[in-house]
C-alpha cells in the first residue's frame, strides 16, 4: 500500500506518484540516492520505485544497501538503461523487477501491485465481513450486494479494517499504511475519511469508534 518513487526527474517522478495514488496506493518522492536511503530508514514502504541514476548517491549504492539491511521493501527499478547486459545487472543488484523508460503506465501499476503482494503477508482475494465484500484484486466493494463506489482512500481504510478480523486499528496505523509520509496527523484526515466510509456503507452501522484506541468493523 506504500510505495516510494526515487526518480530525479522531477515531473517524471510527481506523474508516477499521481498515477500511483489513483490507483490507491500511499507515494512519497525523493529526487535523489541519498534522500532515499533516509526515507527508507524512516518508514516501513513495501515498494521502491527506484531509478539507477540518482545523484548524490547511485541509486545501484541504495539497492545493494535496502538488500544488505534484510528490508522487505521490493525493488523496481525503473531506468532508461534497459538493455539485457543492464536489467541483469540490475537484478543481481538486488532488484526485484526492471522496467525500462519509455514505459505503459498500467504495466508500472500491474508490477508494483505484484511486488507489493511479495512485500506483505498474503491477502485474500476476497475479504468479507457482516455483508461488505471487498474484492482485492478487481478492487471493488459491495455491501449486501450494493456498490459502495469507494474512493482508493476509503477503499485502503476499509481493506486495513477488514485485515484486522475485529481487531481495533488505531488511526496512527491508518495514517502510516493508508497516507503519505506529509500527511499531517493534526488534519483529521482520517476522521474525515471515517465519516464518508460510514456514509457510504449505509445503516446498520458497521464501523464502531473505541475511544483513545481507533476503529474497528
Amino acid at each position: 500500500m506504500r510505495v516510494l518513487v526515487a526518480e530525479d526527474e522531477e515531473i517524471l517522478a510527481e506523474l508516477v506518484a499521481t498515477g500511483l495514488r489513483r490507483a490507491g496506493f500511499a507515494v512519497d518522492t525523493v529526487y535523489s540516492g541519498d534522500a532515499a536511503l533516509a526515507y527508507l530508514g524512516l518508514h516501513d514502504y513495501d515498494v521502491v520505485v527506484l531509478d539507477r541514476d540518482l545523484p548524490r548517491v547511485h541509486g545501484d549504492e541504495v539497492a545493494r544497501e535496502l538488500v544488505a539491511s534484510g528490508s522487505r521493501t521490493r525493488i523496481l527499478m525503473l531506468t532508461a538503461a534497459a538493455s539485457m547486459e543492464d536489467r541483469v545487472e540490475g537484478l543481481d543488484l538486488g532488484a526485484d523487477d526492471y522496467l525500462g523508460k519509455p514505459f505503459e503506465f498500467p504495466e508500472l501499476v500491474s508490477r508494483v501491485r505484484a511486488l507489493r503482494r511479495r512485500s506483505a503477508r498474503p491477502v485474500p482475494p476476497l475479504l468479507e465481513r457482516h455483508g461488505v465484500r471487498l474484492d482485492t484484486v478487481r478492487r471493488t466493494a459491495t455491501r449486501d450486494g450494493r456498490d459502495l463506489d469507494l474512493s482508493p482512500k476509503e477503499f485502503s481504510v476499509l481493506q486495513i479494517l477488514l485485515e484486522a478480523d475485529g481487531a481495533t486499528v488505531s488511526a496512527e496505523e491508518l495514517l502510516e499504511r493508508a497516507w503519505d509520509a506529509h500527511a499531517d496527523p493534526f488534519t483529521g484526515a482520517v476522521r474525515v475519511c471515517m465519516s464518508k466510509l460510514r456514509s457510504k456503507l449505509g445503516e446498520p452501522g458497521l464501523i464502531r469508534t473505541v475511544q483513545g484506541v481507533g476503529y474497528a468493523l
